[in-house]
């Protein structure tokens, strides 16, 4: 007896496939789907119907388009917390964790600023500055590599930011304006996505041969009144998470 001929549309054969590939985990999370001019030629259909079948796969929160990168596999979809956010809740309850996080391997000392933090902090390339990062971790595995810059001068009034373990009693902005008066009013974050690089993929702890993972990288400076910046802050977000369409606040 002949094959039975699938007579579904064509979007839907190129959904249900990858659909079933992804909660299958034959594709890894972050991992990269072909470009839709490949998946129109290997589908000998067009990019308006593979457009349409990548849509349908968004919309099961299964995949996400990212701009400039691809079409990224989510599986089960999970969020990031901005730095702002994580700011705003440690005001509201004394800890940046979300619902269900933790955080561990927390490192801190002085030491100097690379260019892109100079530049971030307005302070010459070179200058000593407090680093402090931690690990976000839920059920899920790791949320995110978390790293705070934080100009010296306030290492001096606030011991503990060069302390390599949690901080007690609220954030390190928290912390200093407690000890020096300067409170944090303005902040400007951004979002991006890229590849993950090799140093990208040890501080989210996954194997060296990890390819084509696409992660996303969220920035936060953080101003007081006088526009002078108190902290910059850098999240790089493990593979498969995604940044809720939130509106962040001070």
């Amino acid at each position: 007896m002949a094959d039975r001929v699938d007579s579904r549309p064509p979007s839907v054969r190129i959904a249900e496939h990858y659909r079933d590939l992804i909660l299958s985990g034959k594709l890894a999370v972050g991992s990269l789907l072909p470009s839709n001019k490949a998946l129109a030629a290997e589908w000998k259909t067009s990019p308006a119907t593979v457009t349409k079948a990548m849509n349908k796969l968004a919309e099961q929160g299964l995949v996400r388009g990212i701009h400039g990168v691809g079409t990224a596999v989510l599986g089960q979809p999970v969020s990031l917390s901005s730095g702002t956010q994580r700011h705003a809740r440690g005001q509201q309850t004394g800890s940046s964790w979300d619902a269900g996080e933790r955080s561990d391997s927390h490192t801190a000392g002085l030491t100097f600023a690379p260019a892109e933090v100079a530049a971030a902090l307005d302070i010459r390339p070179g200058a000593q500055v407090a680093r402090r990062s931690r690990v976000y971790r839920d059920s899920h595995g790791v949320v995110a590599h978390s790293t705070s810059w934080i100009p010296a001068e306030f290492a001096a009034l606030v011991p503990e930011l060069i302390q390599a373990k949690r901080l007690e009693g609220g954030t390190s902005l928290d912390l200093i304006a407690r000890a020096c008066g300067r409170e944090t009013v303005q902040r400007r974050d951004t979002t991006s996505a890229r590849i993950a690089t090799p140093d990208d993929l040890e501080l989210l702890e996954l194997p060296s041969d990890t390819v084509t993972a696409a992660i996303l990288v969220l920035t936060a400076r953080f101003l007081d009144g006088q526009g002078r910046v108190l902290e910059y802050g850098v999240d790089i977000g493990a593979p498969g998470r995604t940044r809720l369409d939130v509106t962040d606040s001070l």
